[in-house]
């Protein structure tokens, strides 16, 4: 066996569209890359722009996305990768929070910035997930956080 990890295909834009029931405004991530099989992690993608819906009221003097996209951000690129890695049937469902723990916010992500969204699953007991995931700019740190996140069918 290689010690090198076996990399998985990119999830493009219509791709997580499958895999996830998100649209615009809140579709947060623009595609998934540097994919690993078994939990080992992803990296999602998300383009920050000056047309973001956020930015008109968060601030129009000084744009800067909100802490709780960049995690909700950081969910949904987990939630993708789970659900393409485990083949998981998200047809009709939906992924719900569950709770953050330990969020940090450690630079302003400003319109231009490329976030990318380092996820990794911790546990796996489905129809729940928990994840660790470092937003970075620029390979800067600019957020982070645990979070719990449950695969469940629409009241």
């Amino acid at each position: 066996m290689s010690d090198t990890p076996t990399y998985l295909d990119d999830i493009d834009l219509a791709g997580i569209k499958r895999l996830l029931p998100h649209r615009y405004p809140f579709l947060m991530i623009d595609k998934i890359v540097e994919i690993e099989p078994d939990g080992a992690g992803a990296v999602g993608i998300k383009n920050v722009t000056n047309n973001e819906e956020f930015f008109q009221g968060h601030f129009p003097e000084m744009p800067v996305m909100p802490g709780v996209l960049i995690i909700e951000a950081m969910a949904q690129a987990a939630a993708a990768y789970t659900a393409y890695t485990d083949n998981l049937d998200t047809d009709g469902k939906v992924v719900l929070f569950m709770g953050v723990d330990k969020g940090k916010f450690r630079k302003p992500v400003v319109p231009g910035d490329q976030l990318r969204l380092h996820v990794k699953i911790e546990t796996k007991r489905p129809p729940v997930w928990k994840y660790s995931g470092v937003a970075k700019v620029d390979g800067k740190v600019v957020a982070e956080a645990e979070f719990r996140a449950m695969l469940t069918e629409p009241r």
